[in-house]
C-alpha cells in the first residue's frame, strides 16, 4: 500500500527523499512552499501524539532512568555538540547555521522511534515512553536558551521567535492530539484505538516529515551545489557526535542498570526527535541548518538498526528468547 511504504522503509524512502528534492530544487524555483513547512511540521507532531499516555507522568515508575536520562540529554549531550560543532563548524561563516542545526538536533532527544526500538529490543516500555514524553516537553522549553548560549555568536538566534515556533510545533499538535484521542474513544474501545486506528496515523507523520524534508533540501539544492564539502562535514561530525553518544549511553546502561532499563535509557539518549529539529531548523536557520538534520535522520536511523543487532548478541542479550539477527532486520522495515 502506497501510504505505508515510506514508513515501511523509511531507510530507503529518506535518502530518496533527499534526492528527489535535490535534483527539483536544480531545476525549479521551490522557494514560495517555505511558508508551508511550518503546517508540514505540526502535522508530523500531530500524527504522533494521537494515543499517547500521558497518565505516565505521574507515575513514579521508571524514575532513575528519568534522572539518568535527564543528565545525559541536557547536560552531556550538549556539551558533546558544542565540543564538535566549536571544533569543526566553525571554520567559515557560513558553517554557523550547520552548527545551529546539530546544535538543534542534540537539544530535542526522543521520539517514537524511542519507544519502537524498546518495543523490538524487549526494553523497558513503560520507562521509554515516561522518556519520550519528558524528553519532548523539557526539550522544547530548554532548547531556545541553549541555542542562545551555543550558537548565538555565530548566528542570530530570535529567542522568543524560536520559542514561539517550538511551542507552536511541540504543544498546540500535543493538545490537538490529546482532544482526537479522547473524540475517538467516545465511539471506541482503546483495544480497537490501539489495534485498528492508531496505526494508521503513524504513516501520515512520515509522509509529512517527507515533505519537510523535500522542502528542505529542495530549497537549499543550488546553495549546496555550490558548497559540496558541507555534505562531507557534515557527515563526519554527524558520525563523531552519534559514536560518541552511543558509547557514552551504553556505559551508563552497563554500569548503572539493568537490562530492560538499560535499552530503554539507550533508546531514550541516542536517538533525536529530528522530526521536530528539521522543522525548526529549515523555519528558524535555513537550508544549511536543515541539511545536516536531514543526514542525521539516515545515520540515526542506520545506527540505531546496527546497534541493536550487535548489542543483543553482545551486552543486551535477550534473557528469555533469543532474538536473532534476521529477526532484527526483518523488524527494523516496519519501524517508523
Amino acid at each position: 500500500m502506497i501510504y505505508r511504504a515510506p514508513a515501511k522503509y523509511l531507510m530507503y524512502s529518506v535518502p530518496l527523499t533527499l534526492l528527489i528534492g535535490f535534483i527539483v530544487g536544480l531545476n525549479f524555483d521551490t522557494t514560495p512552499m517555505k511558508s508551508t513547512l511550518l503546517i508540514g511540521t505540526i502535522i508530523m507532531i500531530y500524527a504522533t501524539m494521537v494515543g499517547f499516555n500521558f497518565k505516565q507522568l505521574a507515575s513514579t515508575a521508571g524514575s532513575k532512568v528519568l534522572i539518568f536520562s535527564v543528565i545525559i540529554n541536557f547536560v552531556i549531550i550538549p556539551v558533546i555538540a558544542f565540543g564538535l560543532g566549536t571544533l569543526l563548524l566553525t571554520g567559515r561563516a557560513d558553517n554557523g547555521a550547520m552548527f545551529a542545526g546539530l546544535a538543534i538536533s542534540a537539544l530535542l532527544p526522543t521520539s517514537g522511534m524511542t519507544i519502537s526500538w524498546t518495543v523490538l529490543q524487549k526494553g523497558n516500555v513503560d520507562a521509554a515512553v515516561k522518556l519520550t514524553i519528558f524528553g519532548l516537553i523539557l526539550g522544547s522549553l530548554l532548547a531556545p536558551w541553549y541555542l542562545l548560549v551555543m550558537v548565538g555568536q555565530y548566528v542570530p538566534i530570535d529567542i522568543w521567535g524560536t520559542m514561539k515556533t517550538i511551542l507552536l510545533v511541540v504543544f498546540v499538535p500535543m493538545i490537538l492530539g490529546h482532544f482526537t484521542f479522547k473524540l475517538l474513544l467516545r465511539k471506541m474501545t482503546p483495544q480497537h484505538f490501539k489495534k485498528n486506528v492508531k496505526p494508521k496515523f503513524g504513516p501520515l507523520s512520515i509522509w509529512a516529515m517527507l515533505y519537510v524534508v523535500f522542502v528542505s533540501i529542495s530549497t537549499g539544492a543550488k546553495m549546496i551545489v555550490s558548497n559540496l564539502e558541507l555534505i562531507a562535514i557534515a557527515v563526519v561530525v554527524l558520525l563523531l557526535f552519534y559514536a560518541i553518544n552511543f558509547a557514552i549511553s551504553t556505559f551508563v546502561a552497563l554500569k548503572f542498570f539493568n537490562r530492560e532499563d538499560g535499552i530503554a535509557l539507550v533508546n531514550g539518549t541516542v536517538l533525536r526527535n529530528l522530526s521536530i529539529a528539521i522543522g525548526l531548523a529549515a523555519t528558524s536557520f535555513g537550508p544549511e541548518a536543515a541539511l545536516i538534520v536531514t543526514l542525521a535522520f539516515i545515520i540515526q536511523q542506520q545506527g540505531i538498526a546496527n546497534y541493536a543487532q550487535i548489542s543483543m548478541r553482545k551486552w543486551f542479550k535477550p534473557i528469555k528468547k533469543q532474538t536473532t539477527k534476521k529477526n532484527i532486520q526483518e523488524n527494523t522495515q516496519t519501524i517508523s
